[in-house]
């Protein structure tokens, strides 16, 4: 029985430049302690040897400490780690892989496979036939070359690759670096091991994506996992099992408001969310004074509870009633002032979003009058 971890999309040196800067440390710590996650996961399932199909690095111009520091992670499982490198880390005659050599980083039981290629591995009776990318960009099918790799008989042929399989995901998302889709069976392989969709998933019995170990983007696109893979035999079918690797759940939430019971919606919505959770929120409609303060409270303790928490409020109209004026006590030109901006609100131009956000602090700042005159008009 031969069983492996298949993992790929590291992305370590992540920016996440559009979080705020305190999120976008954690997140970008995430990404190490989920390689320590996985490290310890490979040692606890006593797996033969760890895959990584590529991008183990976001970016080739990685701080020194940043290479230091995920090889360092490593050190939980001290079985083989075989690595290629992707388009985000290709192996360029200067790299960050070359960079990493140089620095003595690497340790003895990671084999890096910088040209195309079969690794064996004689105690475990395993060939791994290795198709890196040496530039960001290809056009041709680095993996075509395995069918005429030759592997001593009785091993197994395990593939590992970085690339888009053509045809199988949605339209728009095939990358320049295909990969055929049958390529598993056609070139003889027992599991075909891919990198570069960032999702968990199963192209054909022998072909899978792991997807990245911690989400880093909002897709619904089963990330946040790793496969255990066990094979009974050279040529068996491997059984696949996603293991749960990430530490973060992304959620992208959109909602309309138009009526109060929308905002109770909403709001037992935004309570379901807790400290690991990375959520951002798109709201359109219509609300009075009164529902826009229940919705501005609910955010404001949603994002002192998630790990962070963005709310895009653009399309969200806001529409006073005369019970909203009433308990603003605005009359006279006050009065004037908000029936003016009502107006403009429903201008249709520029003139719209600055006259929402124009009423809404008007009237953040009438009650905050009302709250510092012990309500007294």
């Amino acid at each position: 029985m031969l069983k492996l971890l298949h993992t790929a999309d590291w992305q370590i040196g992540k920016l996440y430049g559009q979080f705020e800067p305190d999120d976008a440390a954690l997140l970008a710590e995430a990404r190490f302690a989920a390689v320590e996650r996985l490290a310890q996961l490979a040692s606890v399932q006593g797996v033969h040897m760890v895959l990584v199909a590529g991008d183990v690095f976001d970016a080739q111009g990685v701080a020194e400490r940043t290479i230091h520091r995920l090889f360092n992670c490593l050190r939980g499982y001290a079985g083989p780690w075989v690595m290629i490198p992707g388009n985000h880390d290709a192996a360029l005659s200067e790299s960050v892989w070359t960079r990493a050599a140089r620095l003595g980083a690497i340790p003895p039981n990671v084999t890096v496979c910088l040209a195309p290629g079969a690794v064996h591995f004689d105690a475990w009776r395993v060939a791994v036939l290795a198709a890196p990318l040496t530039q960001r960009i290809t056009h041709s099918d680095l993996t075509s070359a395995f069918a005429a790799t030759d592997t001593p008989a009785g091993f197994h042929r395990i593939g590992l690759a970085h690339g888009s399989v053509q045809g199988i995901l949605a339209d728009g998302i095939d990358s320049s670096n295909p990969i055929a889709a049958g390529r598993a069976a056609e070139a003889r392989l027992d599991y075909l091991a891919l990198g570069d969709w960032h999702g968990c998933r199963q192209v054909d019995a022998r072909t899978w994506y792991s997807g990245t170990p911690e989400t880093d983007r909002f897709r619904a696109n089963d990330s946040g996992r790793a496969l255990i893979v066990e094979i009974a035999s050279p040529g068996a079918e491997p059984v696949v099992t996603p293991v749960v690797t990430g530490q973060y759940r992304w959620f992208n939430e959109s909602a309309t408001v138009q009526v109060a019971s929308d905002i109770d919606l909403l709001l037992a919505r935004l309570a379901t969310f807790g400290h690991a959770d990375v959520v951002q929120l798109a709201l359109d409609g219509e609300t009075d004074l009164a529902g826009h303060a229940r919705l501005r409270d609910a955010l404001a303790q949603t994002q002192g509870r998630v790990r962070s928490f963005t709310a895009d409020l653009s399309a969200l109209r806001i529409a006073p009633t005369e019970d909203d004026i009433d308990a603003l006590a605005a009359d006279g030109y006050l009065g004037d002032v908000i029936a003016e901006l009502r107006t403009l609100q429903g201008s249709g131009d520029g003139e719209a979003e600055t006259a929402r956000d124009a009423l809404v602090l008007l009237a953040g700042l009438l009650r905050d009058r009302r709250t510092s005159s012990g309500g007294a008009s």
